[in-house]
């Protein structure tokens, strides 16, 4: 066997093999390693970068939060104002429309008071009237005629308080 040719070139042929892997396959795994770090490290890269994105965009979502409740605090407390403002203006237009619809009232209390004074003046003239008619057709003296009418007066005086 060792004096067979074909021996000689498996040995030979295997001999090459391990030679070019004793050589080569370092240099191949080494790249293949290299490659393969690479990408780790370009995905780790990603990795950072897609992190940093996210805590900008979750920093910008609490800026923009915060904003949020701020004006809607803003607005709150606007509401707020402006319904006061709307209650002392309602408030003060009521007092203002019951002081007119009491003035109005009084107006009308006046009025009635000085036309039922009127009608009852009135009728005391007529009543006199009537006295001094009635005196007349009957004759009396003037001096019963007098105390007569200045009874009626005074009567009169009580009877209309």
């Amino acid at each position: 066997m060792l004096q067979s040719p074909s021996f000689w070139v498996a040995i030979a042929f295997i001999g090459f093999i391990a030679v070019v892997i004793y050589y080569k396959l370092p240099a191949i795994v080494g790249k293949q390693l290299d490659d393969r770090a690479d990408r780790i490290k370009n995905e780790l890269d990603e990795a950072q970068k897609l992190r940093e994105e996210a805590q900008a965009m979750f920093a910008d979502y609490q800026r923009r939060q915060r904003d949020a409740l701020a004006t809607a605090e803003d607005i709150v407390a606007k509401a707020k104002e402006d319904a006061e403002i709307l209650r002392k203006e309602s408030e003060a237009e009521l007092q203002a429309s019951l002081k007119r619809r009491q003035e109005l009232a009084e107006a009308k209390i006046k009025q009635a008071e000085e036309k039922a004074l009127a009608e009852v003046q009135n009728i005391a003239v007529d009543v006199a009237i009537a006295a001094s008619e009635k005196l007349m057709k009957d004759n009396l003296k003037a001096k019963e005629a007098g105390s007569l009418i200045d009874q009626s007066i005074k009567d009169l005086g009580s009877q209309l308080n």
